[in-house]
C-alpha cells in the first residue's frame, strides 16, 4: 500500500509540478513577489497531494520567524524546501549553484532572490554570499540557510559548515534554529504515512563569538531534531512501517 501510495504521489507531484512551472512562466517577467506567490500555491499543492494521497501530513511547533532574521534549519529531504517556502514570508535561501540551471525550477529559484553559491569558491563565495544575504536583509526577508550544506540522512552524523557562523557574524541577527524528522518519512521515492514535524527553536541572540555559537547552534539543532526521530519512529513503529 505504501508503494501504491508513493507511485499515486510522485504522479500527482509531476503533473502539477509541471502545469504549475509551465504555466506559470509568464511571472518570471513581473515583480518578485509574483514568483514567491506562484512558488508557495506549488508548496500548497505538493503538500495537499502528500496529505490525501500518501497520508503524510505535517505539524509546525514554535513560532514561525518574521522579518530579517538567519534561520540555519537541519535538511533531510526535499519536503522541507517545499514547506519552508510556505511556512516563511519572502524567504531568501541560500543554495548549491547547480540548482539554478535546471530548466524552470532554476528560472525561479533565480527571479526569487535567492543566493546561489559555489562551494568551491571558498573565502570569495562566502563574501557573496553574505554581501547578497544584506542586500536581502535591507528588504525585510528572512534568510534561510542549511549549515550542513547537504541532505542528511536521519542516521548520519552531523557536519556543520562556517557559512552559517558568517552570516550570523556579518548580519548581526538573531538565529533561529531550525528542527525536523522529515527524513523518517519523506525517503527517496517512498512516502511512509505519518505526521512530519519541523520545530521553530528558541533565537540564538546576536553578538556571540563563532567559538560560542556554532556548538550552541548545532546543539540546539541535533538535540531537538533526535527527540523528534524518536517521536517519529515510535509513530512508524506504531504502523508496523519501521
Amino acid at each position: 500500500m505504501v508503494l501504491l501510495r508513493s507511485f499515486l504521489f510522485f504522479i500527482w507531484f509531476a503533473i502539477a509540478s509541471f502545469v504549475i512551472a509551465v504555466g506559470g512562466v509568464w511571472v518570471l517577467l513581473l515583480p518578485r513577489r509574483a514568483t514567491e506567490i506562484l512558488s508557495k500555491s506549488w508548496s500548497r499543492t505538493v503538500l495537499f497531494g502528500l496529505k490525501w494521497i500518501a497520508g503524510l501530513d505535517y505539524e509546525v511547533r514554535g513560532t514561525v520567524p518574521k522579518g530579517a532574521v538567519l534561520i540555519a534549519s537541519k535538511h533531510m529531504s526535499m519536503w522541507d524546501t517545499v514547506v519552508l517556502y510556505l511556512l516563511l514570508d519572502d524567504a531568501c535561501a541560500v543554495l548549491k549553484r547547480g540548482l539554478q540551471y535546471i530548466p524552470f525550477y532554476g528560472w525561479y529559484l533565480w527571479k526569487a532572490g535567492s543566493i546561489a553559491i559555489d562551494r568551491d569558491g571558498k573565502a570569495s563565495a562566502l563574501k557573496k554570499m553574505v554581501a547578497e544575504a544584506k542586500a536581502a536583509q535591507a528588504d525585510g526577508r528572512p534568510i534561510l540557510i542549511f549549515p550542513e550544506g547537504t541532505r542528511k540522512k536521519p542516521a548520519m552524523p552531523p557536519d556543520y559548515k562556517p557559512g552559517v557562523a558568517a552570516l550570523y557574524a556579518q548580519l548581526g541577527e538573531s538565529c533561529v534554529p531550525v528542527a525536523l524528522n522529515s527524513g523518517q518519512f519523506w525517503t527517496g521515492f517512498i512516502k511512509k504515512p505519518g505526521r512530519i514535524v519541523i520545530a521553530f527553536l528558541p533565537p540564538i541572540p546576536p553578538g556571540l563569538k563563532r567559538a560560542e555559537f556554532m556548538p550552541r547552534l548545532q546543539e540546539s539543532i541535533e538535540i531537538a531534531t533526535a527527540k523528534l526521530l524518536t517521536e517519529g519512529h515510535q509513530s512508524l513503529v506504531s504502523k508496523g512501517l519501521s
